[in-house]
This record gives structure tokens, sequence and C-alpha cells, in this order.
């Protein structure tokens, strides 16, 4: 499954990295890529969208809008 996550408050290089890094942790994530320009946080894996949208708030971001790739 692929899904893309909208993070608004994601602006910079150092966001990019510590989401990535917090999303990368969850069990199943296979790849993980963020798109600034566009505030989107694309996940691969088996995984559980909660987890992922709870990593991302605990790493001190805002996720928004769910959507389903696959």
């Amino acid at each position: 499954m692929t899904v893309s996550i909208k993070v608004s408050d994601m602006t910079c290089d150092h966001c990019k990295m510590t989401i990535e890094k917090a999303v990368n942790e969850v069990l199943q994530v296979r790849n993980v890529t963020v798109d600034l320009d566009n505030h989107l946080v694309n996940i691969e894996g088996d995984i559980a969208v909660d987890q992922i949208v709870q990593a991302i708030k605990d790493a001190g971001y805002t996720p928004s809008d769910v959507l389903p790739i696959d």
C-alpha cells in the first residue's frame, strides 16, 4: 500500500529529515519520500496509517489529509 499524507507545517530540509526518520521507525515501512514543495509525505509498505500519523505528530508536525495511492 502507498499513502500520501499532507503535512502543511513542514517547510525545510530539517523538517524533511525529521519526518523521514520518524516514519522510517514505524514497522513495515519500506520507503518514505518527502515532497517539500507540495507538503506531502509519501509512504510505501504494509502500514497502519494511524501509526504513521502518530509518528508524524510525535515528531512535532501536524498531518492532515491522508490520500491513499494504491
